[in-house]
């Protein structure tokens, strides 16, 4: 017996068929035997969806969460100000000037590295920092990699202390529409602990670590980044101060006002705007829109629901800060972050919750390699001098620092609930 298929049965189907498969490519990093990473696969999987489903452009775009978007390339535009004025590498350096003890560096660089990634984006700052850790590293005779790990999961922790610090934050704050000033709040105390914690196990890493030995000073060279200009690093530092105390004290829309300010950035006699428009990260932008496009595709055939209903009907629920934790680490650690923040965030509803899967998404980034864009910016910059940071020596270190970060998250909790 044979049951004919009806268009909305084949459109579903489709759907689901393509959805396992775009997320199979967030898993993989990209389709084998193809040319296609993440952000090829999502902007695929997009045009795929349109075609199955039928949509106009138009019902395609309005899956597109378009403040997310233009919150996320404003940051990019005030981040290439801070990089093209070599505030980054100037800031890093300084810290190595006067912090000459292990310990005292170690904690002034996670304290920087951390307080950077929360204005300017965790990714932009592994990008401008990662050379100087290097060379810092080399002059003073020391393996490089424990300081990279250090610097890759400091910028993650520290981003997740505000709503602009990353991608997903910036998600969770537009779907949920948190107030910026109240999700610092609530965020801050447990990321101040994480990089406590985290300083602490990196006392532990340097002190089984080889002593001083000199063998890098020979390869330390010049290539440190742009050179430091104060007009351009105090212009971009000027704006980003007005947006915070702006984003804080008014209700302004956050996209509008932060495009604005990217605005104002491009008028420049000195910096032309192709040396802006070459920083920003357009895969990263076209893998969230596509991502958009295909998890819109995917709530409508009830699936979603359906499962998360299945598991509140087993003592599963997402509003339970642990279980969304879990699941958030977990799902961040398969597809990724911001995929997992996306299958996600149409499940939730409060800002408790909201501060729980940014914190948690975040903080999994530390446990692999490939957990987050950060990660994977720091190895291949260290790979470019001759450092070789694999897996192993990630996880090593990066799966104690991820633990102890969930650790710290907990406790904190606890003491909220039992104050309450």
């Amino acid at each position: 017996m044979s049951f004919p298929l009806h268009g909305a049965d084949v459109a579903h189907i489709g759907t689901m068929l393509i959805f396992a498969l775009v997320y199979l490519g967030m898993f993989l990093g990209g389709l084998p035997r193809t040319g296609l990473d993440r952000s090829g696969v999502a902007v695929l999987g997009a045009i795929a969806m349109i075609a199955v489903n039928g949509w106009s452009i138009g019902e395609a775009a309005a899956t597109i969460d378009l403040p997310t978007i233009v919150l996320l390339f404003a940051f990019m535009l005030l981040s290439a100000q801070m990089r093209l004025g070599g505030f980054y590498g100037a800031v890093t350096r300084a810290v190595a000037l006067r912090a000459r003890h292990a310990p005292t560096l170690m904690a002034a660089l996670l304290a920087v590295v951390a307080a950077l990634s929360a204005v300017f984006s965790n990714d932009v700052v592994c990008l401008a920092v990662t050379p100087v850790v290097v060379r810092v590293a080399w002059r003073r005779g020391w393996d490089p990699v424990p300081w990279l790990v250090a610097v890759a999961c400091a910028a993650n922790i520290g981003s997740a202390a505000t709503l602009i610090g990353n991608p997903q934050n910036m998600l969770i704050g537009s779907v949920l529409g948190l107030p910026f000033g109240a999700y610092t709040a609530a965020a801050l105390p447990p990321v101040a602990l994480a990089l406590l914690a985290l300083w602490g196990w990196m006392m532990l890493v340097l002190r089984r670590a080889p002593p001083p030995s000199g063998a890098g000073a020979a390869r330390v060279d010049d290539d440190e980044g742009p050179p430091f200009n104060v007009w351009q690093s105090g212009k971009g530092l000027a704006v980003a101060v007005a947006l915070l105390a702006i984003f804080v004290v008014t209700d302004w829309p956050h996209e509008v006002v932060a495009l604005v300010a990217a605005g104002v950035l491009l008028l420049s006699r000195r910096l032309h705007s192709a040396q802006f428009m070459g920083l920003v990260d357009w895969p990263l932008l076209l893998l969230f829109m596509g991502l958009f496009v295909v998890n819109g595709a995917f709530e409508r055939t009830g699936v979603a629901a359906q499962a998360v209903a299945w598991l509140a009907q087993h003592g599963v629920h997402l509003r339970e800060p642990t279980v969304l934790a879990v699941v958030g680490v977990a799902l961040s650690n398969l597809v990724s972050n911001v995929p997992a923040v996306m299958l996600l965030l149409p499940h939730l509803s409060s800002p408790e919750q909201g501060v729980t899967l940014a914190l948690a998404s975040t903080y999994a980034g530390n446990l692999l390699l490939v957990g987050s864009i950060a990660n994977l910016i720091v190895a291949d910059l260290a790979a470019r001098d001759g450092v070789r940071l694999d897996w192993r020596r990630h996880a090593a270190i990066g799966v104690p620092a991820t633990v102890l970060s969930l650790l710290t998250w907990w406790a904190w909790r606890w003491v909220q609930v039992a104050w309450a």
